[in-house]
């Protein structure tokens, strides 16, 4: 049996074709079972994101079935199947497990470190075991991705250090802060960026967020969505002095807040700190206010270069988790050759004939009288035993093997003879 990965990803194909393939939800089900309705597809997983579209597959003949698939995700999403063909790309056996446990861990995302994938790949696993769709082969291989990626994530720093800007920016208040709960935030202008922003902030549980616009009607809008409050351009100086943080993002081609304002500013605010963010380009506020005391301004340069320092963190985690993903692939690929039907014979009658010297040594240091015909008696009677109770097994597993449920047989003879431990 071979695990075959049939697939595309955003290294691979661009968005327009990757929603074109893109298989929803609810349509998941039909597309597994037309799947299994193709003989050289035992098992499999469907994983579409809108980042990759997969096809996780056990097959005893890859060659058909890395033919099968495509035509299939064609039929099912009445894509052309030349509009993505070249797109392709093909995994076998390890490279496929590699692939798996590299995809769950978040080292094949193109944001390296997100967390999203994981979930992803748990909700695509439930719809193929709810289905039906998959058995002992992917059953493990998605249960050991999903262990190796938690694995990953608690014993590199590959999710620690934030890749956006709005997530660097809060992280940055909270170095000044601490808990962000309950701190009050000033939006300027309306950008998107800024709105993100404050979305992000909110996840913090600040407590709240009034946003100001020379438009007032769009500051109206943009409060509304962000469940905050308007207020009036003319009023800000008002309420700087109650703001902790404060989102600066306007069209404005000069400075809004000048050094001299934020130094007044201070000294009514009794030295409380101020956070100031400055996404506008041009920029909003002077940057002769970071010589303030208590004043902390991080204008879009700043927040990209700390962006930037959290890729090279990540980069440096993900090569600690592709030696921590090496050493799994290759736990799996011993698992994977135990279910192999001549080496669990082999390790069976090994098992059994170990049982049947040392029982033997036993019982011959007991009956000493014996001479060496009657001992080669016993010895005979032993080994007669050992093989009339592996004949039935064996022929049963070499007829099976040729099925899926071969696997299944394997599997648990393993386990009930405490095989396993040898695997490892």
């Amino acid at each position: 049996m071979v695990i075959l990965t049939v697939g595309l990803n955003h290294t691979t194909a661009p968005v327009e074709i990757r929603e074109r393939l893109h298989i929803p939800d609810a349509q998941l089900p039909a597309v597994l079972e037309r799947l299994g309705q193709e003989a050289t597809v035992l098992e499999r997983l469907v994983l579409s994101t809108c980042n990759r579209v997969e096809v996780y597959a056990v097959t005893p003949d890859p060659d058909k079935a890395q033919a099968v698939i495509p035509q299939l995700l064609a039929e099912g999403t009445q894509t052309p199947l030349a509009l993505f063909q070249d797109r392709l790309y093909h995994h076998h056996q390890e490279e496929a497990v590699r692939h798996a446990f590299r995809v769950a861990a978040s080292l094949d995302s193109m944001v390296i470190g997100e967390s999203q994938i994981l979930h992803q790949v748990k909700a695509a696993y439930q719809v193929a075991q709810a289905q039906g769709a998959t058995g002992p082969i992917l059953n493990t291989l998605m249960t050991r991705a999903l262990g190796v990626a938690k694995k990953v994530r608690t014993e590199t720093g590959i999710g620690e250090s934030p890749v956006s800007v709005p997530s660097a920016a809060i992280g940055l208040a909270k170095s000044i802060f601490g808990e962000l709960k309950d701190r009050r935030v000033l939006i300027l202008g309306a950008g998107e960026m800024a709105e993100l922003a404050a979305r992000h902030l909110q996840s913090e549980e600040v407590q709240v967020v009034l946003v100001a616009h020379r438009n007032f009607d769009r500051a109206v809008e943009v409060a509304a969505r962000l469940q905050g409050r308007a207020v009036r351009f003319d009023q800000i100086r008002d309420e700087l002095r109650q703001a902790d943080i404060v989102v600066s993002s306007t069209a404005a081609p000069h400075y809004l807040l000048h050094r001299a304002d934020v130094e007044e500013l201070i000294r009514l605010r009794r030295n409380r700190p101020l956070f100031l963010i400055d996404i506008a380009v041009p920029r909003d506020i002077d940057p002769e206010v970071n010589q303030i005391d208590n004043v902390y301004l991080y204008d879009i340069d700043d927040l990209e270069g700390v962006v930037a320092s959290h890729r090279q963190d990540r980069e440096r985690e993900a090569a600690q988790a592709e030696l921590l993903i090496e050493r799994e692939v290759a736990s799996f690929q011993r698992w994977l050759k135990s279910l192999e039907v001549v080496p669990t014979i082999v390790t069976l009658r090994r098992r059994l004939e170990e049982i049947r010297e040392m029982e033997l040594e036993k019982a011959l240091s007991r009956l000493q009288d014996l001479g060496p015909a009657q001992q080669e008696v016993v010895r005979t009677l032993a080994h007669g035993i050992i093989n009339k109770i592996l004949h039935h097994p064996t022929t049963e597993l070499k007829r099976q093997s040729v099925n899926r449920d071969g696997l299944l047989y394997v599997s648990a003879l393993r386990r009930l003879f405490g095989l396993q431990d040898e695997d490892r």
